[in-house]
């Protein structure tokens, strides 16, 4: 009953696409169509990535999940900045950082927590994700402040040109830290200890021989992987599309609605997938996907962003809103006050979950 539940909730797409055809003075249910769409397509991209990590390791598997969903938030971006969005490209990236650091890594944390008593991962992969995530609060700091200062906006613009540079050349470092200089450090199975059930009966449960699972060729899980991410895209371009004429009928903030709602469906695959993993109790990959995810938003897409705004003639700068720029302070903070020690449990969990509802209400009446 559930396989074929999630295959027909795989018509949505085409229903979205239609909708947006045949009913063009309709976007809400554009809109509705395209964001519960992307639930069954972040299940396709979660078994997929699932796959393809338990044969490259944590540290690629996380990166190849978290790349082929933001591949979907930077379709996302660049549409919404085609329509003139600025601030709901700004309100989408914010969302997106603090949405993997406090809701996603939340969610994964309880999801291991009820199951596990103490949910262990790599200390050294935690630090440098900390470091260079610190790194994009300093970025978004000091425009915001040039702004508010009462600078020419020509000036913060090209200050974010120059940050972008430092941002992106980043990004290439600590790939080169992951996957070369430290990749056998990162991937060290330093979660591979007994894992302590929380219940008497899943203890017993755990015992039990667990039977071998049929892998598909690896060529069919990366088919699979690129498939679910384009369409993925196809979705989040009908949704944004659709988001104008959703706001003036529901009277939505628009702040909410970038922050909040974009945020969190644009990044469905990648929410879904560490929860996943936290419930096995696998916080390397869970915690890493909704790390990794923030990094790469921070440090390639609104960088990338920001030069492709010059090209469509949608000029935008990292000098986002006050409250934005807190938020991710925020999220950091609190990502590292539970990460640096490499281990965690679920009330930790709930911190971050707690952390990422007050921020939600507090954009919600700013909007």
């Amino acid at each position: 009953m559930t396989r074929w539940l999630w295959r027909g909730s795989l018509l949505l797409l085409p229903l979205a696409v239609a909708a947006h055809f045949l009913w063009p003075g309709n976007p809400t249910a554009v809109f509705v169509l395209s964001a519960l769409s992307l639930m069954p397509l972040a299940k396709g991209i979660g078994d997929a990535t699932e796959e393809l990590a338990e044969r490259v390791g944590p540290t690629l598997g996380s990166l190849l999940n978290v790349t082929f969903g933001n591949a979907a938030e930077l379709i996302l971006g660049i549409s919404a900045l085609a329509r003139g969005h600025v601030d709901l490209v700004k309100g989408s990236l914010t969302g997106s950082i603090v949405a993997n650091l406090l809701l996603v890594g939340g969610a994964a944390i309880v999801a291991g927590g009820v199951r596990f008593p103490t949910l262990r991962f790599n200390r050294t992969s935690a630090g440098a994700h900390v470091s260079t995530l610190f790194l994009a609060v300093v970025a978004l700091a000091v425009p915001t402040m040039l702004a508010t200062a009462g600078q020419v906006p020509e000036r913060a613009h090209l200050l974010s040109e120059e940050i972008s540079v430092v941002l992106i050349a980043m990004y290439a470092l600590s790939l080169l830290f992951q996957l070369r200089t430290h990749a056998g450090l990162l991937d060290a199975p330093e979660n591979a200890r007994t894992l302590l059930l929380a219940t008497p009966a899943e203890a017993a449960a755990a015992r039990r021989p667990a039977p071998e699972r049929e892998h598909r060729p690896l060529w069919m899980a990366v088919v699979a992987l690129t498939l679910s991410a384009g369409a993925t895209a196809v979705a989040s371009e009908l949704l944004v599309g659709a988001l104008e004429g959703t706001l003036q009928t529901v009277h939505l903030p628009e702040a909410f609605v970038g922050v909040v709602i974009v945020a969190v469906v644009g990044n469905a695959a990648e929410h879904s997938t560490a929860v996943l993993f936290g419930r096995r109790g696998d916080m390397d990959i869970a915690l890493g996907i909704a790390w990794e995810s923030s990094k790469q938003i921070a440090l390639f897409v609104a960088p990338v962003l920001v030069f492709t705004g010059l090209l469509l003639g949608a000029p935008m700068d990292l000098a986002f809103r006050p409250l934005e720029t807190v938020a991710v302070g925020v999220a950091v903070l609190s990502t590292a006050l539970i990460g640096l020690d490499g281990e965690t449990h679920w009330l930790e969990g709930a911190f971050l979950l707690a952390v990422y509802a007050v921020l939600g209400l507090g954009f919600w009446f700013v909007g």
